[in-house]
């Protein structure tokens, strides 16, 4: 039997040379779109924050006024609380005591690492020689014998997302501390 002249087969040739670059330049598109998707979830949840600084109390023993002039130890508890699912690394941290603008007493609060989702307890302790009264602005009527001092913390530190993005933090927690001036009691603080 012959063939008749107007039934042509097509081979591998022609139009199907069109077909794959379009599906190729599909699947590439939608390998894109998984990583950039994949990005953006990953970076939604391991976005890094700066941590959180709460003080919740203050001391001050061996308290002693003498001359005008007191001395005492400065004890401060804070909780530094790490909400990043990564460990926080903090380091250069400070504690400063600063009366009637000057500054009275300073340490640095070692280097360390706090896990990822949990709260690091601190306690900071150094000696105020000589805080002398007269350097303090005029009291108000009715705080005759208060002290007003300022705390401020600052905390350091980095977190590493995904061992490959560093994110660099810098947190302060500022208080004002009322110090009786006749027995060192706290009156009060706020941050």
């Amino acid at each position: 039997m012959a063939r008749s002249p107007d039934f042509h087969h097509r081979g591998s040739g022609g139009g199907g040379g069109r077909t794959n670059l379009a599906s190729c330049l599909l699947a590439t598109a939608f390998l894109l779109f998984l990583v950039v998707a994949a990005t953006v979830a990953l970076f939604l949840l391991f976005r890094p924050r700066d941590p959180e600084i709460r003080v919740s109390a203050f001391q001050l023993p061996g308290f002693a006024a003498a001359n005008g002039t007191l001395r005492f130890t400065f004890n401060q508890y804070a909780a530094v609380r790490n909400p990043n699912r990564a460990a926080f690394s903090h380091y250069d941290s400070t504690l400063q005591l600063v009366y009637a603008g000057n500054q009275v007493g300073f340490m640095f609060i070692p280097a360390g690492q706090i896990a990822g989702g949990r709260t690091q307890h601190m306690a900071a302790s150094f000696p105020v020689d000589a805080l002398p009264l007269a350097a303090a602005a005029a009291l108000p009527p009715g705080a005759a014998g208060a002290v007003e001092v300022d705390s401020r913390m600052s905390v350091k530190g980095r977190v590493r997302v995904l061992r490959f993005f560093t994110h660099h933090v810098q947190v302060t927690a500022g208080c004002r501390v009322g110090i009786s001036a006749a027995d060192g009691s706290v009156l009060g603080f706020r941050c």
